[in-house]
């Protein structure tokens, strides 16, 4: 099914602006379908005739829903929509029999949705909602109920005034809290009207053992507390919205307990009458987060004691090294210290992220710079890198990394040893090319294509990878098709050069 957006564009003449202001009512109408123990529907008119048609839909948690099937697309005229026609003439409609669906009796009202002009006043007539009761289960109110109600139908004149919904704030993505969280209802001054049971049990858990009823919340706010900075902010949300604006949402922490709080303002005909405060009990929320930031907290400072014991395994090395004689040894030691020193730098950007990933660029031209520093040859190298490697599991990097350092040390000290790259103008063949090694990484189907090429020597006639001695080509080896669940292809280039392709796939095996 098409977006509010997309049908709006291709069935009416509304303005952006207009579809803004109903993607806000989307946004937050679960409130009003909450409180009202109804369906909404939200209604458009057809451009170019009397037809109105539904955009979104919502369906009540508190009470059973007056539809069993989507409304959203549904394109109505005639005597259906007398409702819809009234109300988008400018007034609230509230009359008439209950209609049948099938066998579900439902009562219709209808509701104008306002945009206000940025000077503040009420604009023209956009949209109906449609609050549609489902009449099956309908007994007599309790003082939930009745609360609700009245607070629904408060919220009903403010979308017909063009006041509610509220601006979203930056940050606040969701809705929360709801009604069936806990509510409380505030007169003018102030004081509570009216805490549903799970409100009372919310601020129980802060402390306060008494019935709200007759408290003034926003001093209780700032008295419950336990930072007082906190508990100014939280009594002047309450204020703020006596006064008709919507703050943002706040936090209460107390006796161990978190309640999250939202204070939205009550003014129908634009009278401020009091304000609604949603509250939810975040207690266990706030102790997993926490629980989830510790262990963020303990695995990056895993990662960079790892990293430090792998750069003092590396210092060692490279202190032993300088003491062997057998240039053989010396040169074994070296690359030791570069393989561990790449793996080290896996856990140090591991070190620095709260999650188990990796942005694997910046390794990986770490990386090439310190091959082509290191390489024992006369060449100078150009290293550069084609695409992006992108995030990475960290498992999946640390392998990685030990495969590109291999590989690239080999394209650098055999593919432009001095004995076998061209020398400038020898044999009259001109300026010698530039020496270069380029790192290619694309993911495709799931997979990682990986490619070192350069365009040095070639491999000699007598290479054999699989019978191959050198240690570099080995752990390549292991690790590509072991490790990482891959495969690696080593060839000469067309033209001049060699080209190692490692492809890796990116979806690890569930483990047992």
């Amino acid at each position: 099914m098409s977006t509010l957006r997309d049908l709006a564009e291709e069935h009416t003449a509304l303005r952006p602006g207009d579809i803004d202001h109903l993607h806000r009512i989307a946004g937050d109408w679960q409130l009003l379908s909450d409180l009202s123990f109804a369906d909404l529907l939200l209604w458009v008119p057809v451009d170019g005739g009397d037809d109105f048609l539904c955009v979104a839909q919502v369906r009540p948690t508190t009470a059973p829903t007056a539809y069993q099937d989507d409304q959203v697309g549904r394109i109505v005229g005639g005597p259906e929509v007398a409702h819809l026609t009234i109300a988008y003439q400018g007034r609230i409609w509230r009359e008439g029999d209950p209609v049948w669906y099938g066998d579900t009796p439902a009562r219709h009202e209808a509701i104008p949705v306002r945009l206000r002009s940025t000077e503040g006043a009420a604009g023209e007539v956009i949209a109906v909602v449609g609050r549609d009761t489902n009449l099956s289960t309908a007994r007599t109110p309790s003082q939930l109920e009745l609360n609700y109600l009245t607070t629904a139908d408060d919220l009903a004149q403010m979308v017909a005034d063009g006041t509610f919904p509220p601006p979203r704030h930056p940050g606040e993505t969701t809705s929360a809290p709801r009604v069936g969280d806990g509510l409380v209802r505030l007169d003018a001054t102030g004081k509570v009207t009216y805490a549903s049971p799970n409100a009372q049990s919310a601020y129980r858990r802060l402390g306060f053992s008494s019935h709200l009823v007759g408290e003034e919340l926003a001093t209780l706010h700032g008295r419950l507390a336990a930072d007082p900075l906190d508990g100014t902010e939280a009594a002047n949300s309450v204020l703020a919205a006596l006064r008709g604006e919507a703050p943002p949402r706040r936090e209460i922490e107390a006796r161990g307990a978190t309640v999250l709080t939202r204070s939205l303002p009550l003014m129908p005909a634009g009278v401020p009458i009091g304000a609604l405060v949603l509250v939810r009990d975040m207690t266990e929320v706030r102790r997993r987060d926490r629980a989830l930031m510790t262990k963020d907290a303990t695995i990056r400072e895993i990662h960079h004691r790892v990293k430090n014991n792998l750069q003092t395994v590396a210092a060692l090395l490279r202190l032993q090294a300088r003491r062997v004689d057998s240039p053989d040894a010396r040169a074994a030691l070296e690359e030791s210290v570069r393989r561990v020193a790449s793996i080290a730098l896996v856990h140090e950007t591991l070190s620095m992220s709260s999650d188990e990933v990796v942005e694997f660029d910046g390794i990986v031209d770490r990386v090439a710079g310190a091959a082509a520093e290191v390489a024992a040859t006369d060449v100078s190298v150009l290293m550069r890198r084609q695409g992006t490697f992108g995030v990475l599991p960290a498992e999946l990097a640390t392998s990685l990394v030990m495969v590109l350092n291999e590989l690239l040390l080999n394209a650098v000290e055999h593919g432009f040893s001095a004995d076998g790259f061209p020398a400038a103008g020898d044999g009259g063949a001109g300026p010698r090319p530039a020496a270069e090694v380029v790192v290619s990484a694309h993911r495709f189907r799931k997979q990682l294509h990986v490619t070192v090429a350069d365009n040095g020597r070639g491999l000699p006639a007598e290479f054999d990878r699989e019978r191959s001695g050198r240690l570099g080509l080995q752990i390549v080896r292991a690790l590509a098709t072991g490790e990482l669940r891959g495969t690696i292809e080593l060839r000469n280039r067309v033209g001049q050069g060699t080209e190692a392709i490692v492809v890796v796939p990116l979806t690890r095996p569930k483990r047992s």
